[in-house]
C-alpha cells in the first residue's frame, strides 16, 4: 500500500483561487472572509500535532466569529479534512476495496483502523457533553499546548526506540488499541488528534512515516463520525441561514487540508516533531497573555 504521492506542483496558487472563488461565489454569506480563515485553519492544523480544535476555538474568538454554534461549526468543517484524506488517499482505497476478500494485509490494516477507532468512540459518546461545556475555552486550550509541547519534545529527545513497524498493514491489534487509546486523549481541546496517534504509535515501535499515514487513515471514521454525531445533537441550534456558512468552511479546509497531508508525509520522513513541540509552547503562552489582557 503507497504511503506516499507525487509532489504537487502550485498547490498554494490553488488553494489562493480556490478559497478566493468560493469567497466571491458566496457574497451573501455573512461574516465569509471569517469563514474562509477558519477553513483555512482547519486545513492547516488538523493533521498536524498542534490541535486543530483549539486553535479553531481561538480564532472564531479573536475573530469574534457569531457563527460558532457553540463550537458545532468548529467541528463540522472538519468534514473537509475528512474529504481531503479519502481524496488523497483514492486511488489506494479503491484498490483496497476490489482487494480486501482476498488481501490478508488489507484485512489487517482495516482490523487495526476498527480497534484503534472504537476507544474514541465509546468515551467521545459518554462525555461529549460535559468536554464542550466545561473544557472549550482558550485557557484549557492554553494549559494544554503547553504541556503537549513539553511531551512533545520530552519524546522526541528520548533514545530511539527500536523500530517494529515499518508500514501501515503491519501494525498489530495490541499497537491499534494503544495508539486508540492515545487518541481518545485528543478529546480534550488542545492535546491534538494527529499528534497523539502519532507519538502513540512512535511510542509503540511504529516508524514516522507509518505513524503518520496510520494516523490519516484512522481520521476517516474518527472525524467522520464525530462530525455526524454532532451535527444530529446539534440539528437545534443549525438553522437553514448556517449552512452555506458550514459548507464554505468544509470546502476551504479540504482544499487546504489536502496539501497539507503531503507536506507532512514529506517532512516527517527526515524531521523530528521538536519543532511542533515548540510552537506548541509559544502558541499557548501567547494565548495566556491574550487572555490576561482581555483579548481573549
Amino acid at each position: 500500500m503507497s504511503t506516499e504521492q507525487p509532489p504537487r506542483r502550485g498547490a498554494w496558487g490553488i488553494i489562493i483561487v480556490a478559497t478566493l472563488a468560493a469567497l466571491f461565489l458566496m457574497p451573501r454569506v455573512d461574516e465569509s472572509w471569517k469563514v474562509v480563515i477558519l477553513g483555512i485553519v482547519e486545513g492547516l492544523t488538523e493533521f498536524l500535532p498542534i490541535s486543530s480544535t483549539g486553535h479553531l476555538l481561538v480564532a472564531s474568538d479573536a475573530l469574534r466569529y457569531t457563527g460558532s454554534l457553540g463550537g458545532t461549526f468548529e467541528i463540522f468543517i472538519q468534514l473537509g479534512a475528512v474529504i481531503a484524506v479519502v481524496a488523497f488517499y483514492a486511488q489506494d482505497l479503491l484498490t483496497q476495496i476490489r482487494t480486501v476478500r482476498h488481501d490478508g494485509a488489507v484485512q489487517r490494516l482495516w482490523l487495526a483502523i476498527a480497534l484503534a477507532f472504537v476507544p474514541t468512540a465509546l468515551i467521545g459518546i459518554v462525555v461529549r457533553g460535559p468536554i464542550k461545556e466545561t473544557l472549550f475555552n482558550p485557557l484549557t486550550i492554553a494549559i494544554t499546548l503547553i504541556v503537549g509541547g513539553v511531551a512533545l519534545i520530552i519524546i522526541e529527545r528520548r533514545p530511539p526506540r527500536a523500530v517494529s513497524t515499518s508500514a501501515p498493514t503491519g501494525i498489530t491489534p495490541r499497537q491499534a488499541v494503544l495508539i486508540g487509546a492515545a487518541q481518545v486523549l485528543a478529546l480534550v481541546p488542545g492535546v491534538s488528534r494527529a499528534g497523539a496517534a502519532i507519538v502513540g504509535g512512535l511510542l509503540l515501535g511504529l516508524d514516522r512515516k507509518t505513524a503518520t499515514a496510520f494516523a490519516f487513515y484512522l481520521a476517516i471514521p474518527t472525524l467522520g463520525l464525530a462530525t455526524i454525531v454532532d451535527l444530529l445533537l446539534s440539528l437545534d441550534e443549525v438553522g437553514v441561514g448556517a449552512v452555506p456558512s458550514l459548507a464554505l468552511g468544509a470546502l476551504v479546509s479540504g482544499i487546504v487540508a489536502w496539501f497539507t497531508i503531503g507536506w507532512l508525509l514529506r517532512y516527517v520522513a527526515s524531521r523530528s516533531f521538536i519543532g511542533f513541540g515548540i510552537y506548541r509552547i509559544i502558541a499557548g503562552l501567547a494565548i495566556l497573555l491574550l487572555l490576561a489582557g482581555g483579548m481573549l
